[in-house]
């Protein structure tokens, strides 16, 4: 599921206002956050993951791990803040960020 430019233009417009729901700290990936992690693509589709480490490389390794666990698509990420895509099976119009 590869995104076109046009496709991340438009879900970075969406993402500007959202904050960041998941915060991924010294701790990783733990099962925990992966459940929270799963609730939260189910139910908005599109969030901003905020990762709380200072080394780049870190940083990158983590969210490229957090979306192969996920399944999820990563739209863009700028500094300590990735936002991450994954549609749901059954978008919910109350909760999803793409249906505003």
């Amino acid at each position: 599921m590869s995104l076109s430019a046009a496709q991340r233009r438009e879900y970075r417009a969406i993402a500007h206002n959202l904050k960041p729901i998941i915060i991924i700290g010294d701790k990783g990936l733990s099962e925990g956050l992966m459940q929270e992690l799963d609730r939260a693509l189910d139910d908005h589709e599109l969030i901003k993951v905020k990762v709380a480490s200072t080394d780049r490389e870190v940083r990158s390794d983590v969210i490229n791990e957090l979306c192969q666990q996920s399944g999820a698509e990563l739209v863009q990420t700028i500094g300590k803040i990735a936002v991450v895509l994954r549609r749901a099976k059954q978008p919910n119009p109350k909760l999803s960020n793409l249906s505003k």
